[in-house]
This record gives C-alpha cells, sequence and structure tokens, in this order.
C-alpha cells in the first residue's frame, strides 16, 4: 500500500519507493541515504512540523513539504 511519507503512522517500518521532486531535491535526498529500496522507521511526525526518520542508524528530521514527497510502502 504506498503511502506518501507524511502520513505514515510513528513507529511504522516502511520502503521508500519514489520521489516525486526534481534533481535537486531527489540529490539531497540521495546523499542522505534515502533511495529506493531502503527500509526506514517513522519516529514521530503525526502533526505539524518535521518527520523524524530513522535510516540505517541515524535520524534524520524532514520538513513536511519535503516528506509528502516521497512515496513509500508499508511493508518495509
Amino acid at each position: 500500500m504506498a503511502m506518501v511519507l507524511s502520513e505514515v503512522t510513528p513507529g511504522e517500518n516502511v520502503k521508500l519507493k519514489a520521489i516525486n521532486g526534481g534533481r535537486g531535491l531527489k540529490s539531497k535526498l540521495y546523499s542522505l541515504g534515502l533511495v529506493p529500496g531502503v527500509n526506514l522507521k517513522v519516529l514521530c511526525g503525526e502533526s505539524a512540523g518535521p518527520v523524524m526518520i530513522c535510516i540505517r542508524d541515524s535520524k534524520l528530521a524532514l520538513g513536511r513539504g519535503m516528506a509528502e514527497k516521497i512515496i513509500v510502502d508499508g511493508e518495509g
């Protein structure tokens, strides 16, 4: 079931499927390790504000607008 990262319930593990953005956004996220196929865990992000994720033992905070461009699959 594909959804955007900002809609994922905290505590859920997901797999990154795609990034709906331009070359600049994709380049920035790829450099952070957010590439298609990677598994990540959403730590918090239910309300307004950044979405906190854990990826490969690192924690990242993503702005809500950026998180809304990241397509994930709930089977990560």
